[in-house]
């Protein structure tokens, strides 16, 4: 099984051990290893390639420029 670091912001990382405490999961890499499964299973990889390409489009076109200077501030 391959071993994962993962970083999480404190508030995220504080809901996973709320959740382990109140019985819901064995552990933390329990929950993570479900979160994992269900979001691969809900998201399919070709659904994913096809938000990535819109975005991509949409990046490319000559007035997304200054939306996404915008965005960066």
């Amino acid at each position: 099984m391959k071993q994962l670091h993962v970083e999480l912001p404190d508030k995220v990382a504080d809901e996973l051990e709320a959740m382990v405490r109140a019985g819901w999961f064995q552990n933390e890499n329990e929950l993570v290893r479900l979160a994992i499964h269900e979001f691969l299973r809900g998201c399919p990889l070709e659904l994913a390639e096809e938000f990535h390409r819109e975005d991509i489009n949409w990046a490319l076109q000559p007035n997304a420029a200054p939306q996404l200077a915008a965005l960066s501030d």
